[in-house]
């Protein structure tokens, strides 16, 4: 499986915002996550009309997810940024078998992808090893109590911001 720079960035800033506890201006996700500023806007525009982050503009504003990071999965944030699966090319027919074991590798990529949640990256168990993720205050929107393998000021936040509601 290939990730595109495009995904990787959207993961990026996503995970930016599953640690905030505010809303996060996108100057701020483009330096901390590395992603060209002009790349960064285009990406965030893209995770809106998605339906993934909310917005307010503003000196107040910024962005932050539109769901708990727990309820976000890896593979929502992929098929925004990668589309729809490609088709494969008819295999000629001595490779005619390949189809099979492509078609069955993706279906495992699509699981996998499908139960790891930001929540989960964030607490530094993506593949479950650790158990679940740790618990947040109710609508508190802030980091776990421990602060997550991305550090204090690494940027990833819930539903929006504490006491405000922003469509």
């Amino acid at each position: 499986m290939r990730i595109s720079a495009r995904t990787q960035y959207a993961l990026g800033a996503m995970l930016a915002l599953a640690v905030a506890d505010s809303p996060v201006h996108a100057e701020r996700i483009a330096v901390t996550q590395d992603i060209p500023r002009r790349f960064c806007d285009n990406i965030l525009l893209q995770l809106r009309r998605a339906g993934l982050i909310r917005s307010q503009r503003g000196p107040d504003g910024g962005y932050w997810l539109a769901r708990p990071p727990g309820e976000i999965a890896l593979a929502d944030v992929i098929r925004v940024t990668e589309g729809a699966e490609q088709a494969l090319r008819p295999f000629s027919p001595a490779a005619a078998p390949l189809a099979e074991i492509w078609d069955r590798l993706r279906s495992h990529e699509d699981t996998l992808l499908g139960e790891i949640t930001l929540a989960d990256v964030v607490a530094g168990s993506p593949l479950g090893s650790a158990g679940p993720a740790p618990a947040r205050a109710p609508g508190s929107g802030g980091p776990p109590a421990s602060g997550g393998p991305l550090g204090s000021d690494g940027l990833v936040g819930s539903g929006g911001p504490p006491g405000r509601e922003v469509s």
